[in-house]
């Protein structure tokens, strides 16, 4: 499947390998041009044999994971129940124990505060196993604890929606996890547009204004740093503006 990944992403003329972000072409913004992109690994020229992976990456605040549910309901939608999945790195943020035991908790959302392993060894699963509902976890915004068994990769899905930080870096192992992509876009937003959405989110979250401003600066930015390395390991650069809003367990990144 290592094989079969890598070959679908360079027999597909229309995907660009670059050596700098500038030469990565942004894509479009309408909600319906990103779904036809997402529809294009099912019914089109990079269609291929076996389940399509689709990751989507960028940095806090950016935006992956509205749009990573807009494309699974989307894809269901026009497709067929099912047709479509989401399967999302957040549910494998480590326990606040563990992350406690490990003095990380104050870097959530870091790349060590995943079970990063455990996040490659389900997306290599999903590659190949056909005939068993695949579950994956997710993510409690108000629990801000991981939740097992959240989402489901069916047998007759065909299209895997991951999205997390750190696709596009090349640290093990996420470079091992990006082999298993046919595409991986990066989900571009403006810097002050996603320090406004992340101070929303953590004021939502509990936080006082002033411990979302240092959460921000302490740790946001910081790994915001580090993903933006991984913008020219990525297929496709897109801004994904206006899509509606899913507050329906969200993403803590």
């Amino acid at each position: 499947m290592h094989e079969e990944a890598r070959a679908a992403r360079t027999s597909d003329p229309s995907r660009t390998a670059s050596a700098s972000a500038s030469a990565v072409p942004a894509g479009p913004t309408a909600p319906a041009a990103l779904v036809e992109l997402a529809a294009r690994l099912l019914n089109g020229r990079t269609v291929h044999k076996g389940r399509s992976l689709l990751g989507l990456t960028g940095p806090p605040g950016a935006g992956k994971t509205t749009l990573a549910r807009y494309l699974v309901t989307e894809i269901n939608r026009t497709e067929g129940p099912g047709t479509a999945a989401y399967l999302p790195l957040d549910g494998f943020h480590l326990a606040n124990a563990q992350l406690d035991r490990l003095g990380l908790r104050s870097r959530k959302g870091s790349p060590e505060s995943f079970d990063s392993l455990g996040y490659l060894a389900l997306l290599r699963r999903v590659t190949v196993e056909r005939f068993n509902d695949v579950y994956a976890p997710g993510f409690d915004r108000s629990l801000d604890e991981p939740v097992a068994g959240r989402h489901v990769v069916q047998p007759h899905t065909r299209l895997v929606v991951t999205e997390g930080n750190y696709l596009g870096n090349d640290d093990s192992p996420w470079s091992s996890a990006r082999a298993l992509l046919h595409e991986l876009w990066y989900i571009e937003a403006e810097d002050s547009l996603r320090d406004q959405r992340l101070m929303q989110r953590h004021v939502a979250g509990g936080r006082t204004p002033q411990a979302a401003r240092d959460w921000i600066t302490g740790n946001d930015d910081p790994n915001g740093v580090y993903v933006k390395q991984g913008r020219t390991a990525c297929t496709r650069v897109v801004r994904a503006g206006g899509l509606p809003q899913d507050d329906s367990g969200g993403s803590v990144l």
